[in-house]
């Protein structure tokens, strides 16, 4: 899916110089290797004419989990936003069992969990190597150098 609007100036041919409202997150591109604070459940209870039953999650929901809690990000996620990707995992079951309402659904939100590449852009998460993170080792200026004393 292509980006959408315009493509960045160099830096030279930029006319708005102002800071940027909202700076990027910059997250090392290695899969999140902890333990979510959530489970995945084995069941989930759907309402039939009979009444409520349990039934088994679906295969493609496992490998959805199992790719969602690796994304490098996830080491950002607090648990309230686990609890989040929980409850998206059961809607993401509801489609692939067939309730194709859900659809809507999900693809809302998987961009807040940004799933995608532009489902990050739009969150300004950016995944970097592991050296391009920007530490501390900035340079800095004595002003001694500058007084004349």
């Amino acid at each position: 899916m292509p980006v959408t609007g315009r493509k960045p100036k160099p830096a030279g041919q930029r006319r708005n110089h102002h800071a940027p409202t909202h700076e990027w997150v910059e997250v090392v591109n290695v899969p999140f290797a902890g333990k979510p604070p959530v489970g995945l459940p084995a069941t989930r209870t759907v309402l039939l004419e009979d009444g409520p039953a349990d039934i088994k999650l679906h295969a493609q929901t496992k490998a959805w989990w199992r790719r969602i809690a690796r994304m490098p990000h996830c080491r950002l996620w607090s648990e309230s936003d686990w609890e989040f990707a929980l409850a998206t995992a059961l809607v993401a079951d509801a489609l692939f069992y067939g309730r194709t309402t859900a659809a809507t659904e999900l693809r809302q939100r998987e961009k807040v969990l940004g799933t995608t590449v532009d489902a990050r852009r739009d969150l300004r998460i950016r995944y970097v190597e592991a050296g391009e993170v920007d530490g501390d080792d900035a340079e800095v200026t004595h002003l001694d150098a500058y007084r004349d004393l």
